[in-house]
């Protein structure tokens, strides 16, 4: 039989298979399929090997870890799943699905074991159980391989797929239980704790915890071979493949199965009952009784050394007659480890070494203590532990209390050594930095010292606890002392707590114990008196020390304090071995039921009265000698631990030791014997009182501890009254006061014995008039901080206002009403006074009193005072700094207190709101500073943003109800007269840009000149300021939202508004109004749409009778015409017909039945001619005295006629035209004498139509359209081509010339767009005869005639005019003459060549554009010198700088138009002048200024173009009157418009000028050139050459677009010569390179100079490769014919000029190009021919 076996050991049968036959002598015969060299799985990069998989086999007999299939398990089940169904009756159990799981489970990649893995639980949760029971058989072998991967997902995935299947198999798990529970109590200590976690659950899901110990009973031995195995058995090799898996994972697999093993191991012990335990006692001596079990002690790796000891342990603990059987080595392993200090190893290393003493009873004699245990734990202890003292520290107490007598003797030498090495821990940097680890060694520390008292304390010698008392309690005491850390520690309550317990025994009935513990007592108490001592009588006493005393005796005072009940129950519930009497029972604490105390209580009813008669007496004498120390040397430091003694123990015994005799007796002048009588009091007026009123003491507030110690000794509340009011009347400081209430306000206690002074009448009449005196002197402008009194004032009257007791004001209400009235007025005053001194920090100091107020006292504004400080207050904030003078930080703490109050006024008041006051005071105050106040921009936006504020905090304290902010909204908004009022108040310049954009027709009275002039006031509009504040605020009101948007849009269309206009325009769109006024509507539509149907409701109820509009007048032709295109299709058909009856009625006689078969628009045109003749006729010769409707009716004829040239033209006839063409021509000729009044709207408005009418004139005739030329009259054309073109025309350039003058408001800008757009379509022969007046420049060289001289010294100065239609109409009109141009300097040139010396010819291009670049190069120098070269320099639109790199570039347009309509030989001229003037030098470096770094069109991205993307080199650029959108982008658009022209018709210059550039700017040029130019170019230039219609004798010229190639073929007789031209990447700042094609009868030499010459001619020639190779196909033919080759430059024709070899030398008969000898000479210095050498004449 043959069978599969998967390749490798986890693998599935995806792959190279191995065969194994059962017929071969070794029992497997081996055959391999597939190649070696494959990699077959992720990871798996060794080949396939059979024979190593027979190496593997012959291994061991047993089987080999990782083969499915093959193994020594006795069970009898397959471990593997057969491929095909039916290969054995159990297969058939197993779903095909589960199959295939089973087989991914085999697979190395952890990837793939995880998702099988996940599956498999899925199918178990959603299969049924039948299905899930077959797939138990083959479950324990798989669960026990991958419940030990590598892979910690995997572990847990299996554990979680393994509760899935016991919930649905249940009992029917138990028949493989026994192969399972090895492992699974493995994987339940599995070192990851989610793997662990996922195992336990699912044995929880297994077996109910009843359950569990006998489940492990019922596996007991199965459990204990597998641990046995992996403990005793397993290496690193032999659990995974040395072979397949690295070094790194086969050592951790094998750590964590040996942690995991020891851990279940534990786990066992623990949860079998005792008698399984003892069952099992045999078999564990076998598995600890092999050497490799103990070496586990010294284990490399901390988790198998923590886990070992833990084993160890619990083996003591339920095992202990084995582990007394092993004592020997049990012993050695644990007490010899005892200086582990691996945080995981020690916790159980100390757990073993205590069940070791406590189960082992001779554990002594099997190590030495004196050399190999205790040395190790002197140095441990020394090094606190060395950081784990919390760990190790709780368990020296049990350890001592288990040391023998022969460990310890001699007993005070151990226990010095022992007790000097713990307090040395406490000088470890751990110990120092971690306060925990402190504490730990401490409480070890003085429980050990009590074990060893009570220990001590029953034998015979009583003087043995002297030893522990004097070297290491009180030294430790003193230590702590000194260290602040270690009083924050626990040692003084360890202290206190030892202390109670030798009180508790001191008052035993035993009179030998009671006497013990009494001269115990006594030595502690006479020892800490000297050590307190010590530290007080010291001149230079020590802080430190000074308040840990103080803190010592406090909790010796107070032993139940708060923090002692919380450190002493965290010390019992952390404490494992408690203390024990003589008679073995445990001490109870009864005290600890009691309540804690506040931390100021003066007497303690806890203390026992040994230990206060003790404390008293320590108490007075320390108290007296440090009065010494105040009294003769003033020392502070004294001084403030008198003041902590006093907190504490306020007696009058003490008091009286702090006086002399003297200071005893004598009247205070209180009024009140008795209380003169009492000892604190003396001390306060005698002592107390003096150290207050001392000038140079800054540190009061423990003096003024003292007053409350001293009102502690007074009986009644009169009593501390009266002390209280008498300092009151006292010259104290203020901050005295101020820290008085502060400590009273702070303490409960404290406000008990002075609440009867802080409301009375004393205090509060003192702090009115205190209130009163700063608010003068703030008036008078002096600091208060001047006064050494009045450093704390205002920080006082703050706290007196601020703060609350019981809910109620601190002071009397009456006091509080009487400060804020003083406040209020005082503020109101400043407000007045901003001009007058400095005011800011007495409102600085107010607004601080006003926050505290406002946020802290509930009900606060129900004073009537308190809100008009409110209100007040917000009017400094809702008021620019300018006019307030104050500064920010000032400003910030009024909005705080603003807010503050507001909140809290709508807040509390909630229904008493609604008769508030402060609202309407504040809307009034707000609308009169919009309407009457001059308000500028900043003003204006200080006012809005605290109006905002204000409704936001409203908003906020309200949410639920909006009434108050509508109702506040509603007093804010104006009356319906006021909008009126306001709106008509608004300048009318905004009528100009609709009226001349057609979108308003309108007709009134026209204003004057003046009134068109726009001179802003200096405060806005009032309408402006109203419409802002309401529009941020809300604007969901109807008639709100109406005035908003006529804001928006008068903003929107002022032309030359003031900046203060346009800034006010701006900051309503950052505010995003429009978004707002669309979409804030209560019910969720828009406001817009609201606004617009309820217009066109009224519209229909207007349109129910159309004969309303009838007779027309004014108003309602302009109403129709507004409306119309909102009218539906029938109702503009009828308004039609009425319009059409209306105008029949206007003939006087009846109706002429003439027309009655023509079409309704047939006599509609007929009437309105017939009609209007004599207006047209008669149109008047000044349109100043026009008025405006009759303005507007010619402007409405001429948009009549417009619209009929476009869509009725056929209608006309020829009288009709001739109306036409006479009226319009009539029209311009008035418009051109009328240019005084431009200034008129109307007027302009006029101009623009006409122009718009000719521009339809002019397109309608140029191409007339098919349907409408054969109706048009004969000589119509005719007669517009030679009469009315040349009227219209004369009259327009002119008219053009004559409008600049100075640009202002006035200036029509509209009339130069449309003259610019109409002049467009001027003839070039019309140009070039131009009548306009001379005008010529001084040594100005030209060739041109007069006319056109005349146009150019015209128009070329326009392209700079500021006027931006004004410089595209110069540009258009000059570039329609530019082409011609060139012909001029043609015909001079051949006169010049003959007059040729040598030197390089020279030509400038036309003077009038030379004079304007040379001009403006300067301006430019001085806008974009300062940007780097590459770097992108951002141009306002529409600026001065605008307008002037506009013409610049503008200029350069037509130049290089120019240069690209000139010859070869002139454009080398022009070149020369270009490089001699640097003005492309110049251009360039201009150039890449203004290009952008991303020159794709409208922003479409950052990446580099491809062959969709739209650049500004892909689109062409014609500068247009009409798009005025992309004004923004014009600028760069245009540079680099013509940054390509000059690429394409200067490459020669522009590549000079790129060689000569520093490398960053090459670099840069580069770079942009190669990314957004050279594509365009190369494919222009090699589409040009394809579709080049030029053909040459001789020669073929062929293109390759993809390899940027041309290949020029020329051929005559019996030569053939192929020459290839490649375009480089960067072309064409790159040189040209020319490579060898084939040849044909052409020598090499000749070859090669053809080769030079071309690319030479390719090089630096300023033209298209079809031109250098026309230049270089005439340069061989002239070699052809004869001519000879220069001898300088073995060219026939010059490369930069063109002309032939003419100078010839007299003696060598040589001829030479003159430009060439010129450099000759001129470069080598001689006069000498170049061949012959003989002198050149």
């Amino acid at each position: 039989p043959v069978r599969l076996l998967p390749r490798g050991p986890s693998s599935c049968v995806r792959g190279p298979v191995v065969l194994f036959e059962e017929s071969a002598p070794c029992g497997w015969i081996v055959h391999a399929m597939g190649g070696k060299n494959k990699q077959r799985t992720k990871g798996n990069v060794r080949p396939s090997s059979s024979g190593r998989a027979a190496e593997l086999l012959a291994r061991d007999g047993a089987g080999v870890p990782g083969f499915v299939g093959f193994g020594a398990s006795t069970s009898g089940d397959p471990g593997y799943v057969p491929a095909i169904h039916g290969a054995e009756e159990i297969d058939n159990l197993v779903d095909a699905d589960f199959r295939l799981v089973l087989r991914k489970l085999s697979k190395r990649d952890s990837v793939t074991k995880l998702k099988a893995v996940q599956e498999f639980g899925t199918m178990c949760h959603e299969r049924d159980s039948d299905t899930v029971k077959g797939v138990l058989p083959y479950w324990p072998r798989i669960y026990c391989k991958i419940s030990m991967d590598h892979d910690r997902r995997v572990r847990e995935a299996t554990h979680q797929a393994f509760e899935q299947l016991i919930l649905k198999v249940r009992r029917n798990l138990a028949p493989y239980l026994k192969s399972i529970m090895g492992h699974w109590l493995i994987a339940q200590c599995d070192t990851y704790s989610p793997a662990a976690s996922a195992a336990n659950v699912a044995f929880q899901a297994a077996f109910p915890l009843n359950k569990q110990p006998e489940a492990l009973s019922f596996c007991k031995d199965e459990i204990l071979t597998v641990l046995q195995d992996n403990l005793l058995k397993e290496t690193a090799d032999t659990l995974s493949d040395p072979q397949t898996v690295p070094v790194e994972e086969r050592e951790a697999k094998y750590v964590r199965l040996l942690t995991s093993s020891l851990l279940a191991l534990k786990r066992l012990l623990t949860h079998l009952p005792h008698q399984e335990r003892e069952s099992l006692r045999e078999r564990l001596g076998q598995l600890i009784a092999p050497g490799k079990f103990w070496k586990y002690s010294k284990h490399k790796t901390p988790q198998v050394r923590g886990a070992y000891f833990e084993v160890l342990a619990s083996l003591c603990e339920h095992v202990p007659e084995l582990a007394q059987g092993e004592a020997s080595r049990v012993c050695v392993a644990v007490l010899l480890s005892i200086d582990d200090t691996d945080p995981v190893v020690l916790p159980p290393l100390w757990e073993a070494v205590l069940h070791v003493l406590s189960s082992i009873t001779d554990c002594w004699s099997h190590v030495n203590a004196q050399k190999g245990v205790l040395p190790k734990l002197w140095v441990l202890l020394k090094e606190g532990g060395k950081g784990l003292a919390t760990a190790l520290h709780p368990n020296l107490l049990p350890f001592i209390s288990k040391l023998p007598d022969e460990v310890t003797q001699p007993a005070f030498n151990f226990y010095s050594t022992f007790f000097t090495s713990l307090v040395l821990g406490l000088s470890s940097e751990r110990a120092l930095s971690s306060p925990s680890e402190s504490a730990a060694i401490i409480c070890a520390t003085m429980e050990c010292l009590r074990f060893c008292m009570l220990q001590n304390s029953g034998e015979d010698e009583e003087q043995k606890y002297l030893p522990l008392i004097s070297p290491q309690l009180l030294p430790l005491v003193g230590r702590a002392l000194g260290s602040s850390h270690l009083q924050a520690g626990p040692l003084f309550f360890q202290v206190v707590d030892m202390l109670g317990s030798w009180e508790k025994r001191a008052g035993a009935a035993d009179d030998w114990e009671k006497d013990l513990f009494c001269r115990l007592l006594a030595d502690f108490w006479e020892e800490l008196g000297r050590l307190c001592i010590l530290h007080v009588d010291q001149e230079e006493a020590e802080q430190g020390a000074l308040e840990g005393i103080a803190t010592l005796l406090w909790i010796m005072q107070n032993p139940e304090s708060a923090a002692w009940r919380q450190t002493t129950r965290k010390k019992k519930r952390e404490l494992k071995i408690c203390f024990s009497d003589l008679d073995g029972k445990e001490e109870k604490d009864e005290e600890l039921q009691r309540e804690p105390q506040n931390k100021t209580t003066f007497q303690s009813d806890d203390c026992s009265p040994l230990r206060t008669r003790h404390l008293g007496e320590l108490v007075k004498q320390l108290a007296k000698l440090n009065m010494v120390h105040v009294r003769e040397r003033s020392s502070a430091r004294h001084l403030h631990f008198l003041s902590l003694l006093l907190r504490s123990f306020s007696s009058q015994e003490v008091f009286r030791v702090l006086l002399t005799p003297q200071e005893c007796e004598g009247d205070l002048g209180l009024g009140d014997e008795a209380l003169s009588k009492n000892m604190a009091v003396r001390f306060l007026l005698l002592k107390v009182v003096t150290w207050l009123k001392q000038d140079g003491r800054s540190d009061t507030d423990f003096v003024v501890e003292m007053v409350f110690s001293v009102l502690r000794c007074c009986g009644s509340g009169d009593e501390k009254m009266l002390i209280l009011n008498h300092l009151t009347y006292m010259d104290l400081k203020w901050g005295i006061l101020l820290e008085i209430i502060q400590k009273a306000c702070a303490e409960p206690a404290y406000m008990d014995l002075c609440q009867g002074w802080v409301k009375g009448s004393v205090l509060g009449e003192k702090l009115v008039s205190l209130a009163a005196e700063l608010c003068e002197m703030g008036l008078r402008g002096t600091p208060t901080s001047s006064a050494p009194k009045h450093a704390h004032s205002w920080a006082l009257i703050s706290l007196s206002l601020s703060q609350q007791h019981n809910n109620e004001t601190l002071i009397g209400k009456e006091y509080v009403e009487k400060i804020i009235d003083r406040l209020h007025a005082t503020l109101s005053e400043a407000k007045g006074m901003s001009d007058a001194g400095n005011m800011e920090p007495l409102v600085s100091f107010i607004s601080d009193v006003a926050a505290n107020f406002f946020s802290a006292v509930r009900g606060c504004l129900l004073l009537a005072s308190a809100e008009d400080l409110l209100f007040t207050v917000f009017q400094l904030c809702a008021q620019d700094q300018t006019v307030t003078r104050l500064s920010d930080a000032v400003l910030h703490k009024l909005r705080n207190a603003f807010f503050a109050g507001v909140h809290a006024l709508v807040s509390f008041l909630k229904s008493e709101v609604k008769e508030a006051k402060f609202f309407l005071y504040v809307a009034v105050w707000v609308k009169n500073q919009l309407i009457n106040s001059p308000l500028g921009l900043k003003s204006l936006e200080v006012l809005v943003e605290a109006v905002q504020k204000l409704v936001e905090t409203v908003g906020m304290a309200q949410p639920g109800d909006p009434s108050l902010m509508w109702r506040f909204i509603n007093s804010l908004t104006p009356t319906g007269e006021e909008w009126t009022k306001i709106r008509q108040s608004l300048p009318p310049q905004w009528v100009k840009s609709p009226l001349l954009s057609g979108r308003l027709r309108i007709t009134c009275d026209c204003p004057c000149a003046d009134v068109w002039k726009f001179r802003m006031p200096a405060r806005l509009p009032a309408h402006l300021c109203v419409c802002a504040l309401l529009g941020q605020v809300v604007c969901t009101a109807l008639h709100n939202t109406a005035e908003i948007l006529y804001a928006l849009q008068w903003c929107a269309e002022m032309e030359c508004a003031p900046p203060m206009v346009a800034e006010y325009h701006k900051m309503l769109q950052d505010w995003d109004l429009a978004t707002k006024i669309h979409t804030q509507w209560p019910d969720g539509s828009s406001i817009i749409q609201t606004v617009f149907t309820r217009l066109l409701n009224k519209i229909n109820e207007m349109f129910m009778c159309f004969s309303s509009f009838f007779p027309l007048s004014e108003k309602s032709v302009s109403t129709i015409q507004v409306l119309c295109p909102s009218l539906p299709r029938e109702d503009r058909e009828a308004l039609v017909d009425l319009a059409i009856a209306e105008l029949l009625n206007w003939q006087e006689e009846g109706k002429d039945h003439r027309y009655s078969k023509c079409t309704p628009l047939e006599l509609f045109v007929f009437f309105f001619f017939l009609n209007h003749v004599p207006l047209l006729i008669s149109c008047p010769s000044h349109l100043g005295n026009v008025s405006v409707g009759e303005l507007m009716l010619s402007v409405e004829m001429m948009r009549f006629f417009c619209w009929l040239l476009s869509h009725s033209s056929a209608v006309l006839q020829g009288a009709q035209w001739d109306l036409l063409l006479c009226s319009m021509l009539a029209w311009l000729e008035t418009a051109s004498d009328n240019l005084p009044v431009f200034w008129n709207p109307w007027v302009q408005l006029f101009v623009c139509v006409n122009c718009e009418l000719i521009v339809r004139l002019s397109e309608f005739f140029m191409a007339p359209p098919s349907d409408v030329v054969g109706t048009l009259p004969a000589e119509l054309c005719t007669e517009w081509q030679e009469f009315f073109v040349e009227g219209i025309h004369s009259l327009l350039l002119p008219l053009l010339v004559r409008i600049p003058g100075q640009y202002d408001p006035l200036f029509p800008v509209p009339v130069l767009r449309s003259v610019g757009k109409a002049l467009m379509y001027i003839p070039v022969q019309q140009l070039t005869n131009n009548k306009l007046p001379a005008r010529f420049v001084a040594g100005q060289k030209s060739n041109l005639p007069a006319a056109l001289q005349t146009l150019l010294n015209t128009l070329s100065p326009l392209l700079l005019f500021r006027a931006r239609p004004l410089q595209l109409a110069a540009y258009h009109v000059l570039n329609k003459v530019m082409t011609g141009l060139p012909e001029c300097d043609g015909e001079s040139d051949s006169s010049r060549a003959e007059e040729d010396d040598g030197e390089e010819p020279s030509l400038s291009p036309p003077a009038a554009l030379m004079t304007i670049l040379t001009a403006t190069e300067e301006l430019l120098e001085n806008i974009l010198g300062g940007v780097p070269v590459g770097e992108f320099a951002v141009v306002q639109p529409l600026s001065v700088e605008h307008c002037c790199i506009l013409g610049y570039l503008l200029s350069w347009k037509l130049l290089l138009t120019f240069f690209k309509a000139s010859p070869s030989h002139l454009r080398v001229q022009y070149s020369s002048h270009l490089k001699k003037s640097r003005s492309l030098h110049k251009l360039l470096l201009y150039l890449f200024r203004l290009m952008p770094e991303n020159p794709t069109l409208h922003c479409q991205g950052a990446e580099a173009p491809s062959k969709e993307t739209k650049t500004f080199f892909t689109e062409t650029l014609s500068p247009s009157f009409c798009n005025t959108d992309a004004v923004q982008w014009e600028v760069p658009h245009l540079a680099c418009s013509v940054y390509y022209c000059t690429l394409k018709d200067l490459p020669a210059m522009v590549r000079l000028w790129w060689n000569s550039q520093e490398k960053r700017v090459s670099s840069a040029v580069d770079r942009f050139t190669s990314r957004y130019v050279s594509s365009v170019l190369s494919s222009q230039e090699i589409a040009s050459v394809q579709s080049s219609t030029h053909s040459f004798e001789n020669m073929t010229v062929k293109a390759r677009c993809a390899s940027r190639e041309v290949i020029a073929t020329y051929s005559v007789d019996d030569v053939f010569i192929e020459l290839v031209i490649q375009l480089p990447q960067n072309y064409p700042l790159g040189c040209i390179t020319v490579e060898s094609g084939r040849r044909v009868g052409v020598a090499m030499q000749q070859w090669r100079n053809w080769m030079l010459q071309l690319s030479t001619y390719l090089t630096h020639q300023n033209g298209s490769i079809m031109e250098g190779l026309a230049l270089w196909k005439n340069n061989v033919d002239k070699r052809f014919e004869g001519v000879e080759d220069c001898m300088i430059c073995f060219s026939v024709i010059h490369g930069s000029n063109y002309s032939l070899p003419k100078k010839a030398c007299h003696t060598c008969k040589k001829k030479f190009h003159s430009a060439c000898l010129y450099k000759w000479f001129t470069s080598s210095n001689k006069s000498t021919c170049p061949l012959c050498r003989e002198t050149f004449f």
